[in-house]
Order: structure tokens, then C-alpha cells, then sequence
């Protein structure tokens, strides 16, 4: 499911996990290597025309990592002061990438990115959003496609 789908079945967590992604430039990317190990790399993420999209320079380590599995996992920024106000975020799924120019040159008209980049749109699989509330319960909100947010409080 893509971002607009996610939108359309949870619009609130959608706008929550947004917006604290909005609050940061730089955001962590974990990829999986040639031999299965985790990589993790600092990205910039853009939420556009109901797409999700993960650009990056070309042949960055993390790029061919998603060309040859398309697996990942994504970090919101924990900010400066690690606070996370509005709670961390992940976001899990796969990564596609765009080789229809007209995707792309509709995503250059409006990030500018450097040139020549990698484009890939993602497909999401889990959105996970943790937070505390009222000094007392460490919430967890779990969404994956076809299902209704779950939500645990732990104390």
C-alpha cells in the first residue's frame, strides 16, 4: 500500500507521522547489505502526490542495497533534544524504484534534488508510532495494510 492508501485508512496517524517527520531534514534508513547484515544511513524523505519517495545519490551503497532487496526500514529523527515530541516513528516496507522519467521529472520540479539520483517510492507494510502518555503509559500504535490500527499501553 502506498501512502495515499495508508492516508485514506488512518488519516490521523498519516498526519501525525508526517508531521513529525516534517520536523526534521534528516531521517535514518536502514537498507539490508549483500550478506543479510543491517546498514543504516542518514536520508531525506519527501511526501508528495500521495507517494512516499526515498531519493538518493547515484550508486550510493544504500541505492544498490534497495535495487538488489527492497526491504526497509525507516527512522524518524529523534530531534535535538531527544524529547520526540510527537513520539518516534518508524515506517517498514519495500522500495521501488522510479524509472518512468515523467515520475521523475515531476518529483525534480518540485525537490530539486542534485543530479543525476536514484527515486524510489515505497510500499508500506508497517507504520509504528510509540509515545508516552500521561507520564505513565508507553503507547505503541500499530498499522499494517488490511488492518486496523492496534494499540498497546504499557505502564
Amino acid at each position: 500500500m502506498n501512502w495515499a492508501g495508508f492516508t485514506a485508512a488512518e488519516p490521523s496517524l498519516a498526519e501525525t507521522v508526517e508531521n513529525r517527520f516534517g520536523a526534521f531534514t534528516h531521517h535514518t534508513l536502514a537498507t539490508l547489505r549483500k550478506d543479510g547484515s543491517p546498514r543504516t544511513s542518514g536520508l531525506e524523505v519527501r511526501f508528495l502526490h500521495g507517494e512516499l519517495w526515498l531519493g538518493m545519490m547515484p550508486n550510493s551503497l544504500k541505492a544498490l542495497d534497495l535495487r538488489r532487496d527492497p526491504r526497509f526500514a525507516l527512522q524518524v529523527n529523534p530531534g535535538a533534544d531527544a524529547q520526540m515530541a510527537g513520539g518516534d516513528v518508524r515506517i517498514s516496507g519495500r522500495a521501488v524504484e522510479v524509472e518512468d522519467s515523467a515520475a521523475k521529472s515531476a518529483y525534480v520540479k518540485e525537490v530539486e534534488p542534485p543530479q543525476p539520483f536514484h527515486l524510489f517510492r515505497t510500499e508500506l507494510t508497517e507504520v509504528v508510532r510509540t509515545y508516552v502518555e500521561d507520564d505513565t503509559y508507553l503507547v505503541v500504535e500499530i498499522w499494517q495494510p488490511g488492518e486496523p490500527v492496534r494499540t498497546l499501553r504499557r505502564t
